[in-house]
């Protein structure tokens, strides 16, 4: 909890990829600074088990098995959202998939769909299913997960670097169709982070660990709830003025 009091007091969430990594942390965080929360990952024990946690914590939580790629999954998690918690304010899109590792003229049209329908085809359907349940609520807050590999290229992963670029364009759509509407839609560009995810990433060595941690100006990786504590501020009201923005959460990475 943040001094002074909960940052999102009484709000309801929704986070997707919830089930570990900054997706859990997130869930963990929002519903410690007041929240109500909707997990929503394609794991259904693990994301089962991260609602568990918050309710033992004595917090609000649902867990919503899906997967990003289904709209009508996201149609579901959004429904479960209002008919448990009454209405949609917040949404934090962070469901995600690694990049292939391997060069363009190599990649196959399979590993290049899948990268960018997760990453990119699954943003837009949390959008398309969010926008409307926040309208009907009179306004909200999103929060889509971009990369530094949305602003700046890294090797060997053209299809993941085109769809977090992609996703900063998305955000910054959204935000100027939907302001009228009371509804602010912000990114992160996340630097490299402790996870599940990184792990698998790093697997080659310790020498690819500290490639991803030396690149950044304070030389280490984010823990999850660094960048959990982005998403629930630009989610609050303290952050009312703020969409349209790309927001970057990546020890200085892009800063260098």
């Amino acid at each position: 909890m943040t001094a002074g009091g909960p940052l999102l007091p009484g709000k309801v969430a929704l986070i997707t990829g919830a089930s570990s990594g900054i997706g859990a942390a997130a869930a963990g965080h929002f519903a410690a600074e007041g929240a109500a929360v909707v997990l929503v990952a394609r794991r259904a024990r693990l994301v089962e088990e991260a609602a568990e946690r918050i309710r033992k914590d004595g917090g609000r939580a649902v867990a919503v098995p899906g997967d990003v790629t289904r709209r009508a999954d996201m149609d579901r998690a959004v429904a479960t959202a209002v008919e448990r918690f009454g209405r949609l304010d917040c949404a934090f899109n962070n469901a995600g998939r690694a990049g292939a590792g391997t060069l363009l003229h190599e990649l196959s049209e399979d590993e290049f769909d899948r990268t960018l329908d997760v990453n990119l085809r699954g943003v837009w359907h949390c959008l398309r299913a969010q926008l409307p349940a926040m309208m009907a609520a009179g306004g909200g807050a999103i929060v889509n997960t971009s990369s530094v590999a949305g602003v700046r290229a890294t090797s060997a992963s053209a299809p993941y670097v085109a769809a977090k670029h992609a996703v900063l364009g998305l955000t910054r759509a959204a935000a100027a169709e939907y302001g009228e509407h009371g509804i602010r839609v912000n990114a992160l560009v996340v630097g490299g982070t402790d996870t599940e995810m990184m792990d698998r990433l790093l697997a080659a060595g310790p020498a690819v660990r500290a490639g991803f941690g030396g690149k950044a100006v304070q030389r280490r990786l984010a823990d999850p709830v660094e960048i959990a504590r982005a998403a629930a501020w630009l989610c609050s009201d303290a952050s009312s003025f703020t969409t349209g923005a790309a927001l970057a959460v990546d020890g200085g990475r892009t800063a260098v």
